[in-house]
């Protein structure tokens, strides 16, 4: 029985379908597509494929079809004839979208280019006006990137819309398609009235089209239509025999669709070939990644391009997507960057797949492949089930004229993805996992700053300290630091101080693979690079970036091993992560997150004022799998009552959907080591204004200084204040004075002579005025010379000292790092801490204070203690040293000296203190849930 009627467009809100059909002319019992809309006059009988938007149905008659209630909802029962829709199939498999992982809808899995949300706000403020009909700048733009003339180009809501509008514009009697491929060739044409033939290619032959073959079939009034690469096979035609065709051929017309092109390494284009019977036909929805802007165009001889754009709508394209367009086909660094990632990631998939029993990959050239199954329990309908299952979506085939339902197609996605997707494969087929290596996730969070000292090392030392009193196994881990504040462990590794404090919080052993990359700077625009606790030289600024992909892999291996002796990792990120020039060699923010898979939390300073804008600029920095990392912010620093800010939270999350999850009070006299020098360059002094001081101590701030928490002990004695130096005029009233460690000795001596400090130090030691203390580099600043032969620290110069202590140096090759315990010979205290310098030290004529336990000098000076030194970082660390020296600092004034400790420098207690000024402010199981514990 044969029947046809009129297409009319369904109403998709309409929940049933009573009333008449209008099917294209087809057979009865035949599963030929047609549209359907509305019917009456059941036939049956018939059993018939129908379309309702992009699903399709199957009824074993007209009547039954007439007889049942369709709603659009009813799309799990459904075939679903175009990848990518991700809300049905989310719904399906019972998840969030975000939660899915898309395998049905051929993708750029990099997302779009850097500067598409830039883009995007840029444009707002063209909403107002009617789009640029005529696509001027666009066109310009693809010509440009793809070549042609402005006149052969006709741009579109997507290559969709261009398809759908060419067999309108072409004089044409029959279209010609190679099957399996893209089902809207098709449709388009039928929907035409234009009679569609097809070419059944083969499995056997891989679903090669040789298009040579069809030559002498042509006459007059074809149109040939096939993907270059063919979707879904992901094959290409030979291009010279395309070419040959064509001029074959020149009374048929060839539609190439190169939607899928961008993806092949090396691909030229038929459009350069600027043959008159040639149409390309390109999307840029799926190398740009922007399927919801939709841009598509066609390059045409002039006399099919002006037909073409009579047929099309005014402004269909919108100026996002021209804006988009415009800028995405500058990208030349993305387009490159894209086809790398692709090409790798599915020549690994096809090995992974490959190695899986009753699967067969057709490999093609594209970012997406072919699967047929063999497997005689499981067809691709109820494998699709299965992958839903687990968060997987995957395309079905049978809606592919040529494919059965034995055939998927997935795209290629991220290397994790596609891991993760064979896995499930390989479990569902041979009902055993095959040997893929995954990498296990290690629950771990990220504090990361809008700025510098925003708080992030206190944050991640206080998460630490909470999870490790909740029961769990946790260790601190940054990538890279670059602070002139180091620790030497117990094996003579390198490491930044603030990791050490944060181990100390997780009460576990510092250990340089919690910071295998410390960068200590010696110049404007060089550092010393400490890589696995050991220096491997200097390096200026270009040379570092160009080591960093080395440096990174140094750091994932790390990561890795530390991992996976812990059950949760508490990272920290470095600076900030919107400083857009150091973005594309990151290796400690988000690029170290999106590695480690940890969430990120934004910490941001409100005491520095602007902490909700620095929040929303940051976030406008990202790129969106950068956006989608951070799990929320978090203010700290805060004065006052947290409820007033809600009105900025809800702001906050209205423009970013991100929450902030805490607000972290200022915290005065914490007692733990800062990370950085920050702190101290913006301060005049040290100590709390409440206190009354009788001593009063100087601290230097040479220019490059370096550990300067060996006076943070000295911060906890209520008699004691300690100011900042940076003028031979705050030397004046001081009882004691500390040249701290320096990573540029020359560079710094040179500048306590500019400054005259130098001069009035030299002064005051003579008259006796005042105690002078240096530690490392300020010891051998009290000597009488410090050589550089080998250019450590400078040219290799050589430079006289202060000449307070008869003592000479020399700049080794090689770094020494030791823990050391001494003893102080005048106290009989005993004294710790650890050395860090190349300097040889030579003690000439003046009295040794402090011996180490094999008795070899740590320290020395006058014999009347008013000037001396040592190399041991952390000299006035323990408690009773450290009232010793303050008491005889007293005694030198006359003031009775207390006898006894007033102070202990405890950081335990001072970390436990943190971890509950955290729980107070912070919901810590929200965190435990972010971080899937």
């Amino acid at each position: 029985m044969e029947w046809e009627g009129v297409v009319s467009r369904m109403n998709q809100e309409s929940e049933d379908l009573p009333g008449q059909i209008s099917p294209t002319r087809g057979k009865a019992g035949s599963t030929r597509s047609v549209s359907v809309f509305r019917m009456k006059n059941g036939i049956p009988g018939t059993q018939c494929v129908f379309f309702f938007g992009v699903y399709s149905v199957t009824f074993k008659s007209v009547e039954e079809l007439y007889n049942t209630g369709i709603k659009k909802s009813s799309a799990a029962d459904c075939t679903i004839t175009h990848g990518g829709h991700i809300h049905d199939l989310a719904i399906k498999a019972g998840c969030h979208e975000n939660e899915l992982i898309d395998f049905s809808a051929n993708i750029n899995p990099a997302g779009p280019p850097a500067s598409f949300r830039s883009t995007i706000k840029r444009t707002l403020d063209q909403v107002i006006h009617y789009p640029d009909h005529h696509y001027l700048d666009l066109v310009e733009a693809i010509a440009l990137k793809h070549g042609g003339e402005p006149e052969n180009i006709v741009v579109g809501n997507g290559s969709t819309e261009l398809l759908y509008a060419l067999p309108r514009a072409l004089a044409c009697k029959r279209a010609l398609l190679p099957v399996p491929s893209y089902s809207d060739y098709g449709a388009a044409f039928r929907m035409a009235g234009i009679p569609v033939e097809t070419v059944q290619l083969c499995a056997e032959n891989n679903f090669l089209f040789e298009i040579e073959h069809l030559v002498k079939h042509l006459s007059g009034g074809d149109v040939v239509v096939f993907g270059q690469p063919n979707n879904p096979t992901g094959r290409m035609v030979n291009r010279d025999a395309i070419v040959n065709v064509a001029k074959a051929a020149p009374f048929s017309m060839f539609i190439i669709d190169e939607s899928f092109a961008d993806f092949v390494d090396g691909y030229s284009s038929l459009s350069l070939d600027a043959l008159p019977n040639v149409i390309v036909l390109k999307s840029l929805t799926k190398f740009y990644a922007i399927p919801g802007l939709r841009l598509g165009f066609v390059h045409a001889a002039v006399p099919v391009a002006n037909a073409l754009r009579a047929s099309l709508p005014l402004w269909s394209v919108n100026v996002f997507a021209q804006a988009v367009g415009i800028e995405s086909l500058k990208d030349i660094a993305y387009a490159e960057a894209a086809r790398h990632l692709i090409k790798r990631n599915r020549i690994r998939q096809v090995r992974r797949l490959n190695a899986i029993g009753s699967l067969r990959v057709f490999n093609g050239c594209a970012n997406f492949l072919l699967l047929s199954l063999s497997n005689p329990r499981v067809n691709a309908r109820r494998l699709a089930e299965e992958l839903l299952k687990h968060k997987i979506a995957v395309r079905l085939c049978e809606s592919f004229e040529g494919l059965d339902n034995n055939y998927i197609r997935i795209a290629v996605r991220s290397d994790e993805e596609n891991k993760l997707l064979a896995f499930h494969l390989a479990e569902i087929l041979n009902c055993k996992p095959i040997r893929i290596k995954r990498n296990h996730r290690t629950p771990a969070i990220m504090f990361q700053g809008t700025s510098s000292n925003a708080g992030k090392s206190v944050l991640t030392a206080a998460m630490c300290r909470v999870m490790v009193q909740d029961g769990i196994s946790v260790a601190p881990f940054k990538a890279q630091n670059m602070s002139l504040n180091s620790f030497v462990t117990s094996d003579g590794g390198e490491m930044g101080r603030a990791q050490v404090v944060q181990a100390q919080a997780c009460r576990v052993a510092p250990n340089v693979s919690m910071n295998p990359i410390l960068l200590k700077p010696n110049s404007d625009t060089g550092s010393q690079v400490i890589v696995n606790g050991k220096s491997v030289g200097s390096m200026r600024v270009a040379q570092y970036v160009k080591y960093k992909s080395t440096a990174f892999n140094i750091v994932k291996e790390n990561y890795d091993s530390l991992a996976s002796q812990f059950d949760a990792i508490v990272l920290e990120g470095a600076g900030s992560p919107a400083e857009v020039n150091l973005k594309d060699h990151d290796i400690v923010n988000m690029r170290m997150a999106s590695y480690a898979k940890s969430p990120v939390l934004l910490v941001g300073d409100i005491d520095r004022g602007g902490v909700f804008a620095s929040f929303l600029g940051t976030m406008e920095t990202f790129e969106p799998w950068e956006q989608s990392l951070v799990a929320g912010f978090i203010v700290n620093r805060f004065r006052g009552d947290a409820s007033l800010l809600q009105s900025a939270f809800d702001y906050t999350f209205h423009h970013t959907g991100k929450p902030v999850i805490g607000v972290v009070p200022y915290i005065t006299a914490l007692g733990l080591p800062e990370e950085d020098s920050v702190t101290f360059k913006c301060s005049e002094s040290l100590w709390d204004d409440t206190r009354k001081p009788v001593v009063t101590i100087g601290i230097i701030d040479l220019p490059h200084i370096s550990n300067f928490t060996d006076f943070d002990a000295l911060l906890l004695e209520p008699d004691v204040a300690l100011r900042i130096v940076r003028t031979p005029g705050d030397l004046d009233s001081l009882d004691a004075v500390i040249i701290p460690g320096s990573k540029n000795v020359p560079a710094d001596l040179a500048w306590l002579r500019s400054s005259q400090i130098a001069d009035r130090l030299v002064s005051l030691a003579h008259g006796n005025k005042i105690e002078i203390i240096g530690i490392c580099g300020g010891y051998q600043m009290l000597g009488k010379e410090i050589a550089d032969p080998y250019g450590i620290e400078s040219g290799g110069c050589k430079c006289s000292g202060l000449s307070l202590l008869d003592i000479s140096t020399i700049l080794g090759r090689d770094k020494i790092l030791e823990r050391t315990v001494a003893t102080h010979k005048i106290s009989g205290h005993t004294v710790s801490g650890y050395e860090i310098h190349h300097g040889r030290t030579t003690i000439n004529g003046i009295t040794v204070l402090l011996t180490n336990s094999k008795n070899e000098p740590a320290g020395a000076g006058t014999s009347d203690h008013r000037i001396w030194g040592t190399y041991l970082h952390g000299v006035f660390d323990r408690d009773p040293f450290r009232r010793w020296f303050i008491d005889r600092l007293r005694s030198n004034k006359g003031i009775f000296p207390l006898g006894k400790i007033v102070a202990q420098y405890d950081i335990e207690s001072a970390l436990d203190r943190l971890a509950d000024i955290f729980r107070a402010a912070v919901n810590v199981k929200n965190i435990y849930r972010i971080m899937g514990l």
